[in-house]
């Protein structure tokens, strides 16, 4: 006759939810279908990922009168590993309410789902829950705590969770670096790892070394990279990823020769072995050896192939990017986002409106979701190719919007000379709580020099640092000096240059070249020659400041002037960099250089200017017919 022992037999050996389902049917019968033994055995059979049915046992834990912790315990672990996380904070909040106790095994599976939904203030209640039953120092319990303030990015509170441990296995190590990692605390990463071999008794193993390596070349930190590849080679085994590891650090430090030295040691070389040489390669501008490395890659995978083509790319060798996006889809490579956003980026840099419509339609064709990151390459794109309207049309129909896509579309109004727009967008912004960054409020502030927003700018730009706690760059300071010049007020651009601390004065070059247009603007001859010799004196070599200083002695008549300038650049051996200038006709971008001659229509492109230009001054005198025409060529 079966009883509660012959039951729990039975669902032990069991081997389907058929017969899990029958031997229920018998607790039933025998009034066991409340017993807390028999429930356990069966929970754990339902919540089994591969022969139970998580939707059954949902079903019993609702009809269950009194769970107890185990089962609880079974569950919430059950809806964490299929990443239910609400379920799993509803789950904790119900055995609470019931006066149970969480113990260490509860608490790892409700900090994994805190991280995975971002619920910072859930986060704070569960630690505090946690130091109230006093488990707040259990290794299990901190462990998981670390590791869930790194999924919100909250490195502050990995460390101190950390500190207050008063005894740390391997695992805390490893955790709380790799925690200081995810949440870009590379410094704070690279601390730890040094108080780990001064202060502990643990070895760094594989995790420690990876995590580590990962935070040095994001610091650029070879020194300690080298070091840690020395204890590598004493103290562990030379596995593929720590050989991934090391070789993407020697990679992104820029020590090409050491990362191929790892590469070429490396016996069993996978996809990311190529991908981070690649990398380096392109990264390094050594286009050549990286498409050398990517054309002898025995298998190929998509972010290899977006890393070469984002190569070509940085260094506008766009029509190498088209042939390898061809080439791809020849050879059947499933495309992801950040493929298109490459070839996005390219058409923006170049203003190719037709190639950049066409990357737009495949994206439609084939179904590849215009999230925040696509959807922002698209505002840029089309932004850049003068068609403002088509950008607001996607941000206004994007259902995600990151701090990156509304910075793009601030920027985008800005540059197309929508300052209302833009500063209204701002606003906005604000208002649905995302902080703006030091992109932003370069949008914000070219807009208001646009618009000639005087006060508007100046409290911007003093909001940066009181508001935001972002510092100025030198390219928010052109923005607010662009903007004093164009309004006349000269005097407090040159007081702000003055008062910017910079260690190397090249930095403020441009700067006072942007005041010495508005000078020329203004008709400010005194200020003009005082700005120009001190360029002059922090950069003698530049052409800008000597031009500019000519063309304003020459609005003023002062021909002597200008002729003692130029006479001065002759001396001096300074030459007027050429212009470059592109223009997209019927799919194709073509582009002209000053002084450039290597375009295939070149003789009729000039035969055509020619005719429309009659030049009523000596041009060879000043720079030469060739130089005047190309500057047209140029602007056409």
């Amino acid at each position: 006759m079966l009883n509660k022992a012959s039951c729990i037999q039975l669902i032990q050996s069991c081997k389907s939810m058929k017969q899990l389902k029958q031997i229920q049917t018998q607790m039933f019968l025998l009034g066991l279908h409340q017993c807390r033994a028999t429930l356990s055995k069966l929970m754990v059979f339902c919540t089994d990922p591969t022969l139970g049915d998580l939707h059954y046992a949902e079903k019993i834990f609702d009809h269950i009168q009194t769970p107890g912790l185990f089962i609880y315990n079974v569950m919430i672990k059950a809806l964490a590993k299929r990443r239910r996380f609400k379920s799993v904070i509803e789950l904790f909040r119900r055995l609470r309410e019931e006066g149970l106790w969480p113990d260490n095994f509860t608490y790892p599976f409700a900090c994994k789902a805190i991280g995975g939904l971002g619920e910072a203030q859930e986060g704070a209640k569960v630690h505090g829950f946690a130091v109230k039953t006093g488990l707040q120092f259990d290794s299990y319990v901190c462990n998981s705590l670390i590791d869930m303030y790194a999924e919100l990015g909250l490195v502050d509170n990995v460390k101190q969770v950390f500190d207050e441990m008063p005894e740390r296995d391997v695992v805390s190590w490893n955790v709380t670096i790799s925690g200081c990692v995810r949440c870009m605390g590379f410094r704070e990463a690279v601390s730890v790892f040094r108080r780990m071999r001064k202060e502990s008794n643990e070895k760094p193993d594989e995790a420690t070394v990876v995590s580590t390596l990962s935070a040095c070349a994001a610091l650029k930190d070879v020194e300690l990279g080298r070091e840690i590849h020395d204890y590598v080679r004493a103290e562990l085994k030379f596995t593929s990823i720590i050989g991934n590891a090391v070789l993407d650090m020697y990679a992104k430090c820029g020590c090409l020769s050491e990362a191929r030295k790892v590469f070429d040691e490396i016996p069993l070389k996978n996809v990311m072995c190529w991908t981070s040489m690649v990398c380096g390669y392109v990264n390094c501008g050594m286009l050549d050896e990286a498409r050398e490395l990517f054309d002898r890659s025995p298998t190929k995978d998509v972010v290899l192939w977006t890393a070469m083509m984002n190569g070509y790319v940085q260094y506008n060798q766009f029509d190498e990017a088209v042939a390898l996006f061809q080439e791809m889809q020849f050879r059947r490579v499933q495309v992801d986002k950040f493929t298109v956003v490459a070839l996005l980026t390219g058409c923006a840099q170049l203003g190719a409106l037709e190639q950049g419509n066409w990357i737009h339609g495949y994206i439609d064709e084939n179904g590849i979701k215009i999230d925040a990151v696509v959807g922002t390459a698209l505002i840029e794109m089309y932004a850049k190719c003068g068609c403002i309207d088509k950008s607001l049309e996607i941000f206004n129909a994007l259902n995600e919007k990151d701090a990156a896509t509304w910075t793009s579309m601030v920027c985008a109004l800005a540059m197309n000379g929508k300052t209302s727009k833009a500063l209204e967008l701002f606003s906005k912004m604000k208002q649905v709580k995302i902080n703006p960054d030091d992109i932003t409020f370069i949008g914000v502030l070219s807009a208001c020099s646009h618009g000639g927003l005087v006060d508007e700018g100046r409290k911007l730009f003093n909001s940066m640092r009181k508001d935001y706690g972002i510092e100025p760059k030198l390219e928010h300071y052109g923005c607010l000096i662009d903007l004093l010049g164009r309004a006349g007020l000269l005097d407090e651009a040159e007081e702000l240059i003055e008062s910017i601390p910079s260690e190397n004065n090249k930095f403020v070059v441009p700067l006072y070249s942007s005041l010495l247009s508005a000078c020329r603007i203004h008709g400010n001859v005194s200020m003009s020659e005082r700005v120009a010799k001190r360029i002059s004196d922090i950069e003698s070599s530049g052409s800008s400041a000597h031009t500019l200083l000519a063309n304003i002695y020459a609005d003023a008549e002062r021909w002597e002037d200008v002729t003692k300038v130029r006479r001065k650049m002759r001396d001096l051996g300074v030459k007027k960099m050429p212009g470059c200038s592109s223009v997209e006709i019927n799919g194709t971008v073509h582009e002209f250089l000053v002084g450039d001659s290597s375009h295939p229509e070149t003789e009729k492109i000039y035969s055509m200017l020619h005719r429309l230009i009659k030049p009523s001054v000596d041009l060879e005198e000043n720079y030469g017919i060739e130089t005047e025409i190309s500057g047209l060529v140029s602007f056409c």
